[in-house]
């Protein structure tokens, strides 16, 4: 622990450098100095060398204080609404840098603070961070918006600190605070999940017994459910809102699935590696905001969806219900997906459609959004899952890759087992890719 401290203090010392008052002051001690010692001048040497000790000294008290500890000490809060971030949307963050103890020492210190925030480029987008800021005696308080630019998980902070000594001799910057790891959910689209041409998917198998309005178990709304739940009767008898427990009854379950071989590689930390091509990353990202748009549009609906992304090592996914809290479970999965390539794209989307295949209810709606493949067991385990229900698939052909000729073959594998199939670019409008979709059936 000594070790460690003492590494933080030499670090610290590493961040002081003279300000232009503290240098001129400097050059001028150290001539003095010179000059008395040529001069045989005891007085001059004396005075020079007291103003090297003085910008000295408060180097060295710079660097040693720490802004969180003792007397003086300052603490940070963050708050950021909304939080997650849709990416595309501005978000407000609220920054405090506050005194821990109403005290002289912590008072001095924030009237010579001076604050920058860090932030990854992908939160402060194009046009980086503007702030507003507003200084009180015991605390600074900084405004200002974020606007993230890319689905994912990004830092924000520490705060920057840039601090004087009293006489102005000395500058010093040091973080403050911890990062706050900022969720962007990716953008979505709202598709007419209930469109005529996906048939009569609303409703479950045949057999399924359709609750009535007079079967309707009631309870009290709670925020996040669905204002179309509302029983106006119910609720002027009760006197408070009041939904229909059942209204979600004999829909039938919706599983999304996504191909994270159409995602860009995890970034390679490694020295002098490249980062993923921009165009391979984009060609991602609409892949994800499609997914994600047909997943969250048939939760809309009142279908209970989950969205899966491929995996080596599949896990069970529970179906999301409610607006609220179900929304937020089905973008929550996509916030940390990163890419897969080559073989182990390929066994994930094999893997995953087999666990799929065991773990799916009876007539359950599949909608894939997956990229065309050359290889047999994986069109045959994708094409099962529309063995014994509806099977929707949006064939996506990356740009960056020489995949056309695995389409039509692809899409006869998966024809030819009961599946609704369209094909499409990266960035094509979701809307327009959903479209050709539902088109396909018509």
């Amino acid at each position: 622990m000594t070790r460690l401290r003492g590494g933080s203090a030499l670090r610290r010392l590493a961040r002081v450098r003279p300000t232009g008052r503290g240098g001129a002051l400097l050059v001028a001690g150290a001539a003095l100095v010179a000059g008395g010692v040529v001069l045989d001048l005891p007085d001059v040497v004396g005075l020079g060398a007291a103003a090297v000790l003085a910008v000295s000294a408060a180097c060295l008290a710079l660097g040693w204080q720490r802004l969180d500890a003792g007397r003086g000490a300052l603490d940070v809060e963050r708050d950021i609404e909304p939080d997650p971030v849709v990416a595309g949307r501005s978000a407000t963050t609220r920054l405090t840098v506050r005194a821990r103890a109403r005290t002289g020492a912590a008072y001095e210190r924030l009237a010579r603070l001076r604050l920058s925030e860090q932030a990854a480029h992908e939160l402060a987008g194009p046009s980086g961070i503007r702030a507003h800021v507003r200084a009180h005696p015991d605390r600074i308080a900084v405004q200002y918006s974020l606007s993230p630019v890319r689905r994912g998980r990004w830092p924000l902070g520490p705060v920057l600190t840039t601090r004087t000594d009293v006489f102005g001799l000395a500058r010093t910057t040091q973080p403050l605070g911890g990062a706050t790891r900022v969720s962007v959910w990716p953008r979505t689209t709202p598709l007419p999940a209930r469109a005529a041409a996906l048939g009569d998917v609303d409703r479950a198998a045949v057999g399924a017994r359709l609750a009535s309005s007079d079967d309707s178990v009631l309870r009290e709304y709670v925020p996040g459910d669905d204002p179309r739940r509302v029983h106006w009767a119910g609720s002027a008898r009760q006197g408070r809102l009041m939904v229909r427990a059942d209204e979600s009854a004999g829909l039938r379950p919706v599983t999304v699935l996504l191909d994270r071989g159409l995602l860009a590689p995890p970034p390679d930390e490694r020295p002098g590696a490249r980062p993923p091509v921009r165009e391979v990353v984009d060609d991602g990202e609409w892949a994800v905001e499609l997914a994600a748009s047909v997943a969250t549009s048939f939760l809309d609906a009142g279908h209970p969806t989950r969205l899966v992304a491929t995996t080596t090592t599949p896990a069970r996914t529970d179906h999301a219900a409610g607006r609220g809290s179900g929304r937020a479970q089905l973008l929550d999965a996509t916030v940390d997906l990163t890419g897969l390539r080559g073989s182990e794209a390929a066994e994930a989307l094999t893997t995953t459609a087999r666990s799929l295949r065991a773990d799916r209810a009876r007539s359950e709606v599949t909608v894939a959004v997956i990229a065309p493949t050359g290889s047999g067991p994986q069109r045959h385990a994708v094409a099962s899952l529309g063995a014994d229900g509806v099977g929707w698939a949006l064939l996506v052909v990356p740009r960056a890759t020489g995949m056309r000729h695995d389409v039509d073959p692809t899409a006869d594998d998966l024809r030819a087992a009961g599946w609704h199939v369209a094909s499409c670019t990266p960035g094509t409008p979701v809307a327009r890719a959903w479209s050709l979709l539902t088109e396909s059936a018509a």
